[in-house]
């Protein structure tokens, strides 16, 4: 079952005046405090990016398409705001603690660009951070190996740490840069 604010997401109104191409949370609330190891060796708290605009996802390190996808989309995205892209700060955090430490988090997320930063932690940590969020993730067999089906929308949390929106997989890096903009006005 989502969250009770999963169900708050909807389409802004003409007369916000510039509009968010996400789904956006009316009204925004809190996003879910967690805590978790960062793969810059930190601890992985969005507390600690209060001021800067926060893209939250989650995926692993082995996806084989989407979260690669997402996470070139979001490096181009961050790449396109210039000097504004200091003020964004992506926050990848894995659904498959057994094969991403935050080494290997590190490694893979510095490849599409080296200010995200990535969260792990236990198996009981990281389903409560997606029970909170609303994140669906289940183990498949991949041969003799395994996969994770796993929800694939991104969170937007604006600079008071509040959630704005959800980003539907397969959008643009424009789409991104649009909201991020006018996030980082507000």
């Amino acid at each position: 079952m989502l969250p009770p604010f999963l169900f708050l997401a909807a389409a802004v109104s003409a007369a916000d005046g510039e509009s968010l191409k996400a789904g956006v949370f009316s009204p925004p609330r809190a996003a879910p405090a967690f805590s978790l190891r960062g793969s810059d060796g930190k601890e992985l708290e969005l507390d600690h990016y209060r001021g800067k605009v926060v893209i939250l996802g989650f995926g692993f390190s082995s996806c084989p398409d989407v979260c690669p996808t997402t996470l070139a989309t979001l490096a181009q995205a961050r790449k396109q705001l210039g000097a504004e892209g200091d003020q964004l700060q992506v926050v990848y955090i894995t659904v498959d603690p057994e094969r991403d430490d935050a080494e290997r988090l590190r490694t893979y997320l510095r490849a599409f660009d080296p200010s995200f930063v990535g969260g792990t932690g236990t198996d009981e940590q990281l389903a409560a951070v997606r029970k909170e969020y609303g994140i669906a993730a289940s183990r498949t067999a991949l041969g003799s190996s395994y996969a994770f089906n796993h929800s694939s929308y991104t969170y937007l949390v604006d600079r008071q740490g509040n959630l704005r929106a959800l980003m539907p997989y397969g959008q643009s890096a424009d789409d991104y840069v649009h909201d991020v903009k006018i996030l980082l006005k507000q």
